[in-house]
């Protein structure tokens, strides 16, 4: 069995849908990125889908970039050791050819549909696609709604947290993370994506696939609203500047600014945040049974003024009901967007020529296989 990875490029939040598709493969590291272009229902997903099998069959790990719009369905794979990435490059997260040819190459799944068949539901398509945007915009208005609570508890927070004992407990941690670590010339490497989504069946999380070989787990609950990103950005910085790479996985409702999770690989240490929405057991780590992993449990609790939080005790509660409520909505809208969705989706399916998609993809096996073999990477 394959060593695999589940996490989302993009996601839903109060800005829209968000893109960090950008950081997936950096055009110098990549050996190939190919783009699937093709409308709802092409197949584009079943294609990547049947790619990832045949390379997971033969143990090679990869990293499955799962769509917000609907968690079932991927939005692109990442053949880790080859350095291929194959990714959905239609609408809302369009990703084009930036070195055509060199790196990058574009397949067209529309060159296998019934054209004619497609345009006789023309008007239908139209009016769905007008009514899934409609379900999006309120969606995102809930979503900005929500984002305006969270900013009260964020504030509420901000007042009784104990800086001092915090900053403290920062420092410690990054003298035994980065011990043995010296300085580097160059800069290490920053990507960014999300380990959570908002989607239409719920706030879901892929955590634990992120851990399987991770020695070092801190696993830091804090309450939603918490506002742990510089927290995290010291420790970030701490291994840029020692010229390591690191992973950053942000917050669905600060997705440019608030770092909920790190990981950095090249020393086996992840930092993650847990509250009521991305909760986990310390067991449901992805290959770990606590023999071959430390993990650190931190409360930022413990770090917050007691007091404070007895005197507003009434008003977080109230605040996190709300909060509640008005993600359950966005969660509704989200839903009845992926449904509408699914209606476009039915108009093209049965005009789709899935057999030479299928062989297409087999091409693309034996492509891969043959241009990127190990040695070929690496000499």
């Amino acid at each position: 069995m394959s060593e695999e990875r589940h996490y989302f490029p993009g996601n839903n939040t109060p800005l829209g849908f968000f893109s960090y598709y950008g950081h997936i493969l950096g055009q110098r590291e990549a050996n190939r990125i190919i783009c699937i272009k093709g409308g709802p229902g092409t197949g584009k997903s079943t294609f990547i889908r049947k790619i990832a099998g045949h390379f997971a069959a033969k143990g090679e790990p990869i990293d499955y970039l799962h769509c917000s719009a609907d968690e079932n369905s991927l939005d692109g794979i990442v053949l880790k050791d080859k350095k291929v990435a194959i990714i959905d490059g239609t609408s809302p997260h369009m990703t084009d050819p930036v070195t055509p040819g060199a790196v990058d190459k574009i397949i067209n799944l529309g060159e296998f549909w019934n054209e004619d068949a497609i345009a006789a539901n023309k008007d239908t398509i139209i009016d769905l696609n007008e009514e899934c945007s409609r379900w999006y915009r309120i969606a995102y208005n809930y979503l900005n709604a929500a984002k305006s609570v969270y900013r009260n508890l964020e504030e509420i927070y901000n007042s009784c947290a104990e800086d001092s004992e915090i900053y403290k407990l920062v420092a410690g941690i990054i003298d035994r993370v980065y011990t043995d670590s010296e300085i580097s010339i160059m800069a290490g490497r920053k990507k960014k994506f999300f380990a959570s989504a908002i989607t239409g069946e719920g706030v879901v999380h892929h955590i634990p696939s992120l851990l399987t070989d991770m020695k070092q787990i801190y696993l830091i609950n804090s309450p939603v609203g918490y506002p742990n990103s510089s927290f995290m950005e010291i420790i970030a910085e701490g291994a840029i500047y020692r010229g390591m790479d690191i992973e950053a996985f942000y917050c669905s409702m600060c997705p440019g600014e608030k770092m909920e999770h790190l990981l950095i690989p090249q020393i086996g240490a992840a930092f993650v945040t847990l509250n009521r929405y991305h909760d986990m057991e310390p067991w449901e780590i992805a290959g770990g049974d606590g023999s071959k992993q430390e993990i650190i449990l931190l409360d930022m609790n413990d770090h917050m003024n007691k007091s404070l939080l007895e005197k507003d005790a009434d008003l977080i509660g109230s605040l996190n009901e709300e909060y509640d409520i008005l993600l359950n909505k966005t969660v509704k809208n989200l839903d009845k967007a992926r449904q509408t969705h699914m209606k476009v989706e039915s108009m093209y399916v049965p005009n789709m020529n899935f057999t030479q998609i299928s062989n297409l993809a087999e091409q693309v096996e034996e492509e891969l296989k043959r241009h990127f073999r190990p040695e070929f990477i690496n000499r």
